[in-house]
Order: structure tokens, then sequence, then C-alpha cells
């Protein structure tokens, strides 16, 4: 794999930093690229006052972008999270002299690497780094225009998808961060929606089984409360294409259809693995006591399916079950969103731990 860097450091201690991690990186067996936009991991060097986006040349281009500030932030995620839409980057960090590095996701997670030197710091941030940038993302979609013509309308099931998509609106459990649409200009807001599937109106997806392969999901970029129409806001799954890396979904072929939400992909290997499980539901909320995923990989990366795959595995009872995903949320599974809400509803904390 290759890196990149860009942008030029505002002070000497943060051009070490910056050197550090090239180094760091070219240890680990990245080798340089120069400025060059097809590099796997971009390393864009920022002012947050007037953040120059990378614009990349491959949508699997992982771009970090950091800045720096004298002091840590009272709120990381309120100073970092614009930048990450100002700046076209998957992740930005802030670094703080003396102090070290925050990062903060296109999830909303929010975490940092404590300074204990220059050398070490910068392996902390690639420790945290390299899994994210070397994940695989699966967020192509295959629109097949072969939905059955008496599920144009929907049926029972999607019916349970708006009633669900509404309780949650009710429970306030699909904040979007920040109103998307207010920060960016319609170009720039295009090529957010294409390089991440977001539309920023509400976080979050649920989805529940059709039949033994097929099930209905939530799209990407909807009001998730507000669920209405199919092929637009709900969407049928009916396949994983593995050698074209995309989701097959059957749509309706009178509608211009959205895509499916990230998540396609976890959901996909949970109801292939577990035939009992019924609905799945994820949110960016949290519980107690739960088991957890060890990385923070990106929404709609192989890596995040497998590792919420593999912690459900190991569960009593995968088909009830509730996994956290680390500084981000928790995937639920149930029979149906109805079962999976009135469980966790008493115990389900806004407020995600951070780490």
């Amino acid at each position: 794999m290759e890196f990149a860097v860009t942008g030029n450091p505002r002070s000497q201690s943060f051009a070490r930093l910056i050197e550090g991690l090239g180094d760091v990186l070219a240890d680990r067996g990245f080798a340089r690229a120069g400025a060059d936009p097809g590099a796997d991991l971009v390393i864009n060097v920022i002012d947050a006052d007037d953040p120059k986006p990378f614009r990349r040349r491959a949508r699997g281009t992982f771009v970090a972008a950091i800045h720096e500030l004298d002091t840590v932030p009272d709120d990381i995620l309120k100073t970092n999270y614009p930048l990450l839409v100002r700046a076209l980057a998957n992740i930005v960090l802030v670094y703080v002299p003396d102090r070290g590095v925050w990062f903060t996701t296109m999830e909303r997670g929010h975490y940092g690497v404590e300074s204990d030197g220059a050398t070490s710091l910068a392996e902390g941030v690639a420790d945290r780094l390299i899994p994210l940038a070397t994940s695989k993302l699966v967020i192509d979609n295959e629109f097949r225009p072969d939905l059955e013509p008496e599920l144009w309308d929907g049926d029972d099931v999607t019916e349970e998808l708006k009633v669900a998509g509404a309780r949650l609106g009710d429970l306030d459990l699909l904040p979007a961060p920040f109103p998307i649409e207010e920060l960016l200009d319609e170009r720039d807001l295009r090529h957010v929606k294409r390089l991440y599937g977001i539309g920023g109106l509400s976080y979050g997806n649920l989805s529940a089984r059709k039949d033994e392969r097929r099930f209905w999901m939530s799209a990407s970029g909807v009001d998730k409360s507000n669920l209405q129409v199919i092929g637009r806001d709900i969407l049928l799954v009916s396949d994983y294409d593995r050698d074209g890396n995309q989701i097959v979904l059957s749509v309706p072929p009178v509608i211009e259809p959205r895509r499916v939400s990230v998540d396609a992909i976890e959901h996909w290997m949970i109801y292939q693995q577990h035939p009992g499980v019924g609905a799945i539901l994820h949110v960016h909320a949290w519980m107690e006591g739960i088991a957890a995923t060890d990385v923070n990989y990106p929404c709609g990366t192989e890596e995040l399916a497998l590792s919420v795959a593999d912690l459900l595995a190991q569960e009593p009872d995968p088909d009830r079950a509730v996994i956290g995903l680390r500084n981000h949320g928790i995937t639920a599974t149930g029979e149906t969103l109805n079962e999976i809400l009135d469980r966790i509803e008493p115990r389900v904390l806004r407020q995600i731990p951070m780490s």
C-alpha cells in the first residue's frame, strides 16, 4: 500500500509528528507516494479555519485530515466533526503539542492518543489509524429491477420498519450530528454522498428478514423516522456479490432507487450466519455490560461486519443479543424490531463511552 502527505504543518513540533508518522508507516510496509491523489492513505495537514480538501482520484483512498490546536478542545466532537465534511476526510485528527492527538470519526467516535514523546506518539497514532485505513469498504450497490410487483408497495415487513423507524425518532435515537446541508455547497454535498453514502438526515439503520435469504433495510441518507417509499426509503437486499464487492438490491422498475444503508454487509452476514434472527437494529447509543469490538472500523467495511458477526456467534443467544461497536454504537438482533426495542429501551444510553 502507498501513503502520501499533503499540506504544511504550522509548527516545528507538528512537523516532527508528521515526519515521524510517515517513518512509522514506511516501517510498517507503506510505500511513500509523494502527493499522489491515488495513494491508499493520505495524511492531509489542514488549517481548521480554512481546510483544503483532498480530492481523491479513487474512492478507496482513505484521507486522514490533521490540524493543530494550542489546547485540547472542551468538545472534541464539536471541534472536529464539521472538518470531516469541509476537508472531505474519512477521519479528522487534532494535534495538541505536549498533550497528544485526538481522533474523530464519521460515526461520531472521538478518542485520544496521549503524548509520550514524538516517536511513541507517532506509533500510537499509526496503531489506531492503520486498521481503519486498510479496511475494505462494501458500499457499492447493484440495482436489479426485478422486485416482484406485489412488493412494489411493500408488505407486512416493510410496515414493521416504518413503525419501528417512527419509534426510534420518538426515542431520540436517530440524531444527525450536524446539518450537513448548511456546511457544504451543492458540489461538495454530492461528493460526500458519493464517497460515504450518507445524507445527514438521521443516523442508524434497521432491517427485517423477508425470507431465508432476503431482507428489507432502510436506505442511506433518509429520515429513518419517516420511511415511506419502497425502493427509495426501504430496499430489499437480495444478495451479496463478493467478487464485485456489491450489495445486490431488488427494486421496483418504476422508481429511481436510493442506496441501501452502508451497514448492509454487516446485516447480510448476520442473517446468513443466524437463520433465527428476524430483525436487526443499529443505533448510535450504548448499553452497559455488552461485548464490544476492539477496533472502531468504519461503517460499511467488511472488517466491522466480521468483528460484529464473530462476537455475535459467541453470545449465549445470538438471535436475541446486543453487540457494542467501539466508539460508535450498538447492533441488536431479535425476533422483530418491536421486540428489540422493547428489550433495549429500558437500558439504552444516549452517551457512548469513548476510548
